[in-house]
C-alpha cells in the first residue's frame, strides 16, 4: 500500500497532506511500530515536492512522538497513537503543593489531545541545561520555569522561539516569549499596601529571604514598601535560633521558617496577632486553621495553569501577569 499520497489543487498544504497520509496509514494498521517511512528523497522525486516540505512534515510528526529518526538511516514509526496533536515538555523548578495545583489545572484544561511530560531542574543549572538539550526537537511546545537561574536565558534561546512558553517567573531577556507569570515586586508591594492599616501597629517588619529559590522581586518590593512608608525593616536569611521581639511582623516565603517561628513564639509565650505578626507566602488549606488563621500573600496557581493551557490551545502569544492577593487572617 502507498504510504504517502499528495494531490495538487486540494487547498491543503502539501506538508499537511504528508502528515495526514502517515497518520491514516498508521491508524489503518498498514504501518506499524518501528517500520520505516519512505525516505525524504523518495517522496521528493515521486511527488515533485521540495525537500523542505517533506522535512517539515516529518519533523512535525517527530515532535508529536509519532516517528523517530536514525541518523543516516531514515525515519521510523515510534507510536501508533496519532490522536496526540500536542506533545508538551514542562520543566518545573520543584514539586510542591502549589506547583502540583498548577500542573493539575494545566492537565485538566489542555484536553485529551495533548501528551505532557514533566521534569524538574531543582534550581540546578546543569540539570536545566541537560534537560533542555535532551528535549530539543522532540516536542511541539516547551513550557519552562527558569526561576532566577543565572545562565538559563541563553539555554532557552536554543529552543524554537515559536514553541517556547515561560511560566511563573520571567525577566527582561525573555520578553519575546509568551508567559503567565507573577510580578513579585508589584505583588508584595501592593499586598503590603492593602494590609498597611494592620501593619501600622507593629514597630518592625522582617523579611526572611534565603535568596536561593526566592525571586529577587520579592526582596525589592519589600524594601520599596518599607522605604516609601518609613517602616523600620530588616532582611534575614533564616529564622532559626532567632529571638522574637514584641512588635515585630515577619514576612515568610518558606514554610519551614513558618513552623520554626510559631514554635519559638510558644516557647516565648507570645500571642500571634498582637505581640507579633506573620504574613506567609502561598495559601494552603492548613494555613486557614493553623493558629486560628495565617495571613497570606498568594497567587492563584489554578488560574495560572488554566491560562497557560488556553494560551496554547488558541495559539495566543501574550505575557500575562497572574493575579495575586492578600488574605487577611488572625496572624496580622
Amino acid at each position: 500500500m502507498r504510504i504517502i499520497s499528495i494531490q495538487n489543487n486540494q487547498g491543503i498544504p502539501k506538508y499537511k497532506q504528508i502528515i495526514f497520509s502517515v497518520e491514516k496509514t498508521i491508524e489503518e494498521g498498514y504501518l506499524k511500530k518501528d517500520e520505516k517511512l519512505p525516505s525524504i528523497n523518495k517522496v521528493c522525486l515521486e511527488f515533485s515536492v521540495s525537500r523542505d516540505t517533506v522535512l517539515q512534515a516529518y519533523e512535525d510528526l517527530k515532535k508529536r512522538g509519532i516517528i523517530y529518526a536514525i541518523i543516516g538511516k531514515g525515519y521510523y514509526v515510534k507510536s501508533t497513537e496519532v490522536r496526540v496533536k500536542q506533545r508538551i515538555f514542562m520543566l518545573f523548578d520543584e514539586l510542591n503543593i502549589f506547583k502540583e495545583d498548577l500542573y493539575n489545572s494545566f492537565l485538566e484544561n489542555i484536553g485529551p489531545g495533548a501528551e505532557v511530560d514533566i521534569f524538574f531542574h531543582h534550581f540546578n543549572l546543569e540539570v536545566f541545561k541537560k534537560l533542555v538539550a535532551d528535549c530539543k526537537g522532540n516536542y511541539t511546545k516547551y513550557i519552562l520555569m527558569p526561576t532566577n537561574l543565572v545562565g538559563s536565558n541563553s539555554l532557552i534561546k536554543t529552543l524554537p522561539v515559536s514553541d517556547v512558553y515561560i511560566l511563573d517567573q520571567t525577566n527582561s531577556e525573555l520578553k519575546a516569549y509568551p508567559a503567565v507569570y507573577q510580578n513579585h515586586l508589584k505583588d508584595i508591594y501592593n499586598c503590603l499596601l492593602e494590609g498597611k492599616s494592620s501593619l501600622n501597629k507593629y514597630q518592625k517588619m522582617i523579611l526572611i529571604f534565603p535568596g536561593f529559590r526566592e525571586p529577587l522581586g520579592m526582596k525589592e518590593g519589600f524594601q520599596k514598601f518599607c522605604e516609601d512608608f518609613k517602616f523600620e525593616h530588616e532582611i534575614i536569611t533564616e529564622f532559626k535560633n532567632r529571638i522574637i521581639t514584641n512588635g515585630e511582623v515577619y514576612i515568610i516565603p518558606n514554610d519551614r521558617d513558618l513552623v520554626w517561628l510559631i514554635e519559638k513564639s510558644k516557647n516565648q509565650n507570645l500571642k500571634l496577632g498582637s505581640d507579633f505578626g506573620i504574613i506567609s507566602y502561598n495559601d494552603t488549606p492548613l494555613k486557614k486553621v493553623v493558629e486560628n488563621g495565617i495571613t497570606t500573600i498568594s497567587t492563584d496557581f489554578n488560574a495560572m495553569g488554566k491560562m497557560m493551557a488556553e494560551m496554547i490551545l488558541v495559539g495566543k502569544k501574550k505575557q500575562i501577569e497572574n493575579r495575586c492577593s492578600l488574605i487577611l487572617r488572625n496572624s496580622l
